[in-house]
């Protein structure tokens, strides 16, 4: 069947910025969220525990922040890590009602660990760049977040 002359041009896939950045986005993190899965943790949980980090006063306002979500959507987050036995919500202090958000020992052992899985997993892809290409094309993502003022974390 031939084509109406009329109809448009299409272009193909591979001709959009946005196409290769998917394509490269979708391996980068999901070799990482295999790892990170071998580990027993999410995307998402790895977020906030990267979040309450060395920190023994993170709210739960701080942590929605963080993650992007609703309270009912980061409560569940602070839930499963609970769970797992690698974070605690406890008073902010003997006369607050607020929790505050920490890890537990296990958590705070772990963060180091995945973190290392992390930078491997850049280095897997973005290893044979040059660090100023590293860092140019660091800019160039930060600068498009900051020019449509993106404000949700990659949790997956």
């Amino acid at each position: 069947m031939m084509k109406n002359p009329s109809t448009p041009t299409t272009s193909s896939l591979d001709v959009h910025l946005g196409f290769w950045l998917r394509f490269v986005s979708n391996q980068v993190s999901g070799r990482f969220e295999k790892q990170l899965e071998a580990n027993g943790v999410s995307i998402t949980e790895w977020v906030a525990m990267r979040t309450l980090y060395q920190r023994s006063d993170v709210t739960h306002a701080e942590l929605i922040g963080a993650l992007g979500m609703t309270k009912g959507a980061a409560s569940k987050i602070i839930s499963r890590l609970e769970g797992k036995a690698l974070a605690v919500r406890r008073l902010a202090d003997e006369r607050a009602r607020e929790q505050v958000l920490c890890l537990t020992e296990t958590g705070d052992r772990l963060v180091p660990q995945l973190a290392a899985l992390a930078d491997d997993n850049d280095a897997f892809f973005f290893g044979h760049l040059s660090e100023a290409q590293r860092l140019e094309l660091m800019d160039l993502m930060k600068g498009l977040v900051s020019h449509h003022q993106l404000k949700q974390v990659p949790t997956r």
